[in-house]
């Protein structure tokens, strides 16, 4: 068995030894690992993550995106000039969106506290009396409810209401929502994968992680408990601050975006009666700005933002994404997107519906996926936006799930790589439109006490310039 196990591991170093080789001859002089591979990580991760925006095709599409946004800001610059006859450089968009911010990183950090906390002390006291109690099963569920109870209140009620209570602009919103999805995903993790070792151990043997291991996690970008990760020897500071930088950056690119591109667009649209052609020429005209807000939320979070954390953290595995851009099917597309979020749905949703169906439903198995994520975005937009649109949530459900089985791991060919971006192209298009107008509806065309049917119908489909009231005052 030694032998065995001993030629394995030498055939898997030398096969991994010619891949990293024969890509470093296919690349330029300039690819380089994201981070270096020693004898022993090369035994426990078989993968290297290739910093794809190193290599000179690819980074020929960052330089245009670069050029991009400065004629983004060139007309800005020059369109006020004519218009107000000086240069107006005001970023009151940006100011709105991030307004109430130190009430925004006051709730974090309650909630981060909270989920610091609450779990670990409840796995630790529960790990140390389930062993040896004559009332495991009690003691279980008094455990779980307090969990449940906690991830109710403390993460799932408090962001939400201090978010509608308080009337927060959209981006505040979207950072106390995502962190809380985030941490209710980090918790569940945390649990769900050290509940299995406390009940498979003898007792007086049951043990937690260390306390320093929840917090590395809770920091990491990942959504996948481990006691150890692959780390990297240091930490370039200059390639943090690249990062960050480039996050910046993206923030700006979004508000150049909606100024020039989306505002006066829906704008005009919104004073106009609610028709089929209207719809069509707005969801073809927000195909851009949407194409362009999908990258630029790819580059910014996924590239960017966990690559910088991973980077401060000395974190190894940077399979953020993978070739999403190749995808041939929705479902290589929906693999590849988000591997993070992923990985996540993969190990908790679909194979813990497996195990518990005894393998026996894989097709329910993966409508459980689609509508736990349908279910959670459209959560997000709703709560961010203030109003109930399932744009989103009939797109995943619907499209999604048709698409994912009908555009699947069979298609091949460069076609249908070409029919993946047309249908990604028109989805976001649709998404820009549908909510830019109903965001304007919700403010052109106020209810002053809504009913429970008010707040279900979209205010787009009934707003007219008859009954707007707030157009010329806005």
């Amino acid at each position: 068995k030694a032998d065995l196990m001993r030629q394995f591991d030498t055939q898997v170093n030398e096969f991994m030894d010619s891949l990293i080789e024969e890509s470093a001859s296919l690349g330029s002089s300039h690819v380089s690992t994201v981070f270096p591979l020693s004898d022993k990580e090369k035994n426990e991760k078989h993968m290297v993550v290739l910093e794809l925006f190193e290599v000179n095709h690819i980074r020929t599409i960052y330089h245009m995106f670069i050029a991009l946004l400065i004629l983004f800001i060139f007309s800005t610059l020059v369109v006020d000039f004519i218009d107000e006859g000086r240069l107006v450089l005001e970023f009151d968009l940006l100011v709105y969106a991030f307004g109430q911010f130190p009430l925004v990183v006051v709730t974090w950090m309650c909630m981060f506290l909270s989920t610091l906390v609450v779990p670990y002390v409840l796995l630790s006291v529960w790990a140390g009396v389930y062993p040896t109690s004559n009332h495991r099963a009690l003691w279980t569920v008094l455990a779980g409810s307090l969990l449940l109870l906690y991830q109710g209140l403390c993460l799932g009620f408090l962001p939400t209401y201090v978010v509608l209570k308080n009337g927060l602009p959209p981006a505040s919103c979207f950072i106390l929502i995502l962190e809380q999805v985030r941490l209710i995903m980090k918790a569940h993790s945390f649990i769900r994968e050290n509940v299995p070792r406390v009940l498979s151990l003898e007792p007086n043997k049951a043990t937690v992680p260390q306390f320093t291991q929840y917090i590395y996690f809770l920091f990491a970008p990942t959504l996948i408990y481990r006691d150890k990760y692959p780390r990297n020897p240091c930490i370039r500071w200059g390639y943090v601050a690249t990062k960050f930088s480039q996050v910046l950056g993206c923030l700006f690119y979004a508000y150049y975006i909606f100024v020039r591109l989306c505002i006066p667009q829906f704008r005009s649209i919104s004073m106009q009666l609610f028709d089929l052609r209207a719809m069509v020429l707005c969801v073809f005209n927000s195909i851009l700005p949407g194409v362009l807000v999908l990258f630029l939320a790819f580059f910014a979070f996924l590239h960017c933002w966990l690559n910088a954390f991973a980077e401060m953290l000395r974190f190894g595995d940077r399979m953020f994404y993978k070739d999403w851009w190749n995808s041939t099917s929705f479902a290589n597309y929906y693999r590849t997107w988000n591997v993070v979020v992923h990985d996540w749905l993969y190990y908790y949703v679909y194979r813990d519906f497996l195990w518990m169906t005894q393998k026996r439903f894989r097709a329910a198995a993966m409508l459980v996926v689609f509508t736990v994520s349908a279910v959670v975005h459209e959560y997000v937009l709703a709560i961010c936006f203030g109003f109930f649109y399932p744009v989103m949530f009939c797109l995943f459900m619907c499209f999604g799930m048709v698409f994912n089985f009908v555009l699947n791991d069979r298609r091949k060919g460069p076609i249908w790589n070409v029919i993946m971006w047309t249908l990604l192209f028109l989805g976001q298009g649709v998404l820009i439109c549908l909510y830019s107008q109903e965001w304007y509806a919700q403010r052109f065309c106020p209810i002053q006490e809504p009913s429970f049917l008010d707040l279900l119908k979209p205010r787009s489909w009934t707003c007219t310039p008859q009954t707007n009231t707030a157009v010329d005052a806005h």
